[in-house]
């Protein structure tokens, strides 16, 4: 082989490199508002139904999908939210008031194939505490019942997200998650609708997965931290397992109270141990026997991560253990998930890496793919950022690492993977947790 084309090569790898430093940099998340479910408490009183909810009032005003960004920087309509979340809570309320004919018409009670109009009886503003968290607000609606009404069911458009609903002042009260645009079931209102252990458990399940997938992108971090060090099954399944088991403690800990660390604290923590994990890569070819043991401990701190999800919505008291099995397993598919996807796009880097060998037609293949990516995702990114929602940072993290085993595989050296994908990786991984430690702390 030429010292030329070994030269071009070489430096095709540290262009690539250097663009996923700049892309992984640009797409980190953003933490400042986040996009939260909104929680409404039902109460029957005589004949009016009673909603007390919980909510972003922000979000709302400013016409963001909620159902598609993580967080309101995401949105086109960033710059109105920021405009809102900087008003005094009496312009709010004012603001609000005027907005809520609108999102009455948006709002879905029903009896039967009977829609039940909905009347606002009280808005409180909170105020603005911090400026880098979302601000959250109650109001209260009422609708009348019908007479003989037994049942209502609840609903609301897909933009306006995900809708926590939790009856009170019955036995065995309805308590549901409810997706974007989902409709409950009807909900008998002298009570008798808690869902069983089963039916619990399986609707936590895709909550768990989708705070990894596609919400998670500092856990994604992490894991891929993980694999990074070693595909292999053996440490990577020793490092895996440590991390499972811990983060499955905290979890239950702190959804059960006996554990209550702030997110101000939490946060940092996590960012700081994916820059470790990152770091250790690079001067580790192997498993070292501390590893575990830190794994461990970093992954008690994601579980108090887990919990502040869990504790956005809250967790059935008649059936929290399903739930938070459910959870935790939807967790751990997404991991795998994870895990899955990575292995695929390093897969004949490792191989050809292994045999010292190369292959022009996997390189083409591998940029060719990392090519298409990007130009479905940043097109999107700019021409329609609520479609593309939170996958633009699972897309480039797939595009960089497809760049990074193309120039891989197009070098015909032993090692090329741990060279020119591993370590590079890693490297990527660790500056931009390094920033998120900073932006959390400082910024």
């Amino acid at each position: 082989m030429s010292s030329f084309w070994l030269k071009s090569r070489v430096r095709l790898a540290q262009i690539l490199s250097s663009f996923a430093l700049v892309l992984l940099t640009l797409v980190s998340p953003a933490r400042a508002h986040e996009v939260l479910p909104s929680i409404t408490d039902m109460t029957q009183d005589g004949s009016t139904l009673v909603f007390d909810m919980r909510l972003n009032i922000e979000s709302f005003l400013a016409g963001i999908n909620q159902a598609d960004v993580a967080d309101t920087n995401e949105s086109a309509q960033a710059a109105s939210y920021d405009e809102l979340h900087a008003l005094p809570p009496d312009a709010l309320d004012a603001r609000f008031r005027d907005f809520w004919p609108d999102m009455a018409q948006n709002i879905t009670v029903q009896v039967g194939d009977q829609a039940l109009p909905v009347t606002l009886t009280n808005v409180h503003v909170a105020d603005v505490v911090d400026e880098d968290v979302a601000r959250l607000s109650d109001i209260q609606f009422t609708a009348p019942l019908p007479e003989g009404a037994e049942a209502v069911q609840i609903g609301w458009i897909r933009p306006y997200g995900s809708l926590v609903v939790r009856q009170m002042g019955v036995e065995d009260p309805y308590d549901g998650f409810l997706e974007a645009g989902e409709m409950s079931a009807p909900i008998a209102l002298t009570g008798g609708n808690a869902m069983g252990a089963l039916a619990t458990f399986i609707n936590y399940v895709p909550t768990g997965f989708d705070h990894i997938v596609p919400l998670g992108v500092d856990h994604i971090l992490f894991v891929l931290g993980l694999f990074f060090l070693s595909s292999a099954l053996k440490p990577l399944l020793w490092q895996v397992s440590a991390f499972t088991l811990a983060h499955t403690i905290t979890l239950a800990l702190a959804a059960l109270g006996y554990v209550t660390v702030p997110a101000s604290i939490v946060e940092p923590l996590i960012a700081l141990s994916i820059a470790y994990v990152a770091v250790e890569n690079i001067f580790l070819r192997r498993l070292s026997p501390w590893r575990p043991f830190i794994i461990f401990g970093f992954g008690l701190l994601h579980g108090l991560g887990f919990a502040s999800v869990l504790a956005q919505f809250g967790l059935p008291e008649a059936n929290f253990v399903p739930a938070l099995i459910g959870f935790n397993i939807g967790v751990e598919i997404g991991q795998v998930c994870v895990i899955g996807v990575a292995y695929l796009c390093v897969y004949m880097a490792r191989e050809y890496s292994g045999k010292g060998t190369r292959s022009g037609v996997a390189a083409a293949l591998y940029l060719a793919a990392a090519a298409a990516v990007l130009a479905i995702a940043v097109p999107l990114s700019i021409f329609a950022p609520d479609l593309l929602g939170d996958l633009f940072p699972l897309l480039a993290i797939i595009a960089v690492m497809l760049g990074l085993s193309g120039a891989a595989v197009n070098v015909g050296q032993y090692d090329t993977y741990t060279n020119m994908v591993a370590m590079p990786a890693s490297v990527l991984i660790a500056l931009v947790a390094v920033y998120w430690v900073i932006e959390r702390v400082f910024l």
